[in-house]
C-alpha cells in the first residue's frame, strides 16, 4: 500500500510555530516517523506539503497513492475546493490534526472536510498520524 501524506498550510513551520501546542518536532521528523511506522505495517509513504490551496488540490488529483492522510491545517475550516476534491477521490482519505480542534477557538470547530473523509484522528500530536496509518493498513 502506498500512502500519500499531505500536509497543508503552516505545517512547514512545525518545531518553530507554537511549540507549546504543536511540539518541537519538525515536519521532516514527523514525515520520517510516519514513514517508518508505515513500513512496519507493510506500507510506504510519499510525503508532500504546500501552503497553497490549489497545489494541495493538484497533488490530490494527481496522486497514484492507494490512500491519503491529510492535515490541511487551517484550510480544514473553510476550503470548499479541498472538500470537493476529497469528495471526488476514489481512495480513502483520512484527516488528521495534531490538536483537538474542538477544544480550541470556536472558529476551528467548523471542519468542512469532516463529512467527506473516511476517518478522522485529532488531538494526539504525531500519534494522530500514526493512528491514521494504522486505520488505513488494517
Amino acid at each position: 500500500m502506498k500512502i500519500l501524506l499531505l500536509n497543508g498550510v503552516n505545517m512547514n513551520m512545525l518545531g518553530k510555530r507554537k511549540p507549546s501546542l504543536y511540539g518541537v518536532q519538525t515536519l521532516l521528523q514527523l514525515e520520517q516517523q510516519v514513514a517508518a511506522h508505515a513500513l512496519t505495517r507493510g506500507a510506504s509513504v510519499v510525503a508532500m506539503q504546500s501552503n497553497i490551496e490549489g497545489e494541495l488540490v493538484n497533488i490530490l488529483q494527481q496522486t497514484d497513492a492507494d490512500a491519503v492522510v491529510i492535515n490541511a491545517g487551517a484550510y480544514s475550516h473553510y476550503s470548499i475546493a479541498l472538500r470537493d476534491c476529497i469528495e471526488d477521490m476514489s481512495v480513502p482519505v483520512v484527516e488528521v490534526h495534531m490538536t483537538d480542534i474542538y477544544a480550541r477557538e470556536e472558529f476551528r470547530h467548523v471542519d468542512v472536510l469532516a463529512d467527506v473523509c473516511t476517518a478522522r484522528f485529532y488531538g494526539k500530536g504525531v500519534q494522530s498520524y500514526l493512528d491514521a496509518v494504522d486505520f488505513l493498513t488494517k
